[in-house]
């Protein structure tokens, strides 16, 4: 394998067995494919902090680098990295457990005005921007694994993989997540997606 093409027609497992034999490009075409997903999922599991979500992509990989040898072959590299991104994400929400405790003033919750939509139009940005203060307000879990199913586009296989638990728990977890958030942000009656997302999770 002398070049990138070659390199972007392996699989990730292929490209982690290289990894551990030094392969930098192996690690490189890891790192395209991978970087910016991770990126994401950390942006919105550390509350929307860029610069957290930032260092613990980066950290992530740097694992990978410099530990490839705790990649467990007998899984998907992809649920096996979203089950590292994951456990940090939990290592980061008990250390701010710590500090909400010294200091709860500063992680005070920020309190989000509903918008006056009238039975017109409905203002899309605040929509979102209430979803993700209510993603907030729920548990590690609920939290990424809504995160993972409808903003990361992991299969319900590949979450169960990854939280190590039956695809039927994951499903239920969903629905029930899904149901609060519809729950919660019931005032945006124009907007179909939460009913559409009820309705095709499970399948």
């Amino acid at each position: 394998m002398n070049n990138l093409k070659d390199y972007s027609a392996l699989s990730d497992e292929d490209l982690m067995e290289l990894v551990k034999k030094s392969d930098s490009k192996a690690f490189s075409t890891l790192y395209d494919r991978y970087s910016k997903m991770t990126l994401n999922f950390f942006f919105k599991m550390l509350w929307k902090d860029r610069e957290k979500a930032e260092d613990f992509m980066q950290d992530l990989f740097m694992k990978i680098v410099n530990k490839p040898e705790l990649y467990n072959s007998t899984r998907p590299f992809k649920t096996w990295l979203f089950s590292v991104a994951n456990n940090m994400c939990k290592n980061e929400y008990r250390k701010a457990e710590v500090r909400v405790k010294a200091a709860p003033e500063v992680f005070a919750s920020t309190v989000t005005t509903s918008p006056t939509t009238g039975d017109k139009k409905v203002d899309k940005d605040a929509f979102l921007g209430e979803l993700d203060e209510a993603l907030k307000e729920m548990d590690q879990v609920k939290r990424s694994t809504f995160i993972m199913r409808f903003k990361q586009g992991l299969s319900i296989k590949e979450i169960s993989e990854v939280l190590e638990c039956s695809e039927g728990t994951v499903k239920s977890r969903i629905f029930y997540t899904v149901k609060q958030l519809n729950q919660k942000l019931g005032h945006y009656k124009n907007i179909a997606c939460l009913t559409l997302i009820i309705n095709t999770i499970i399948q």
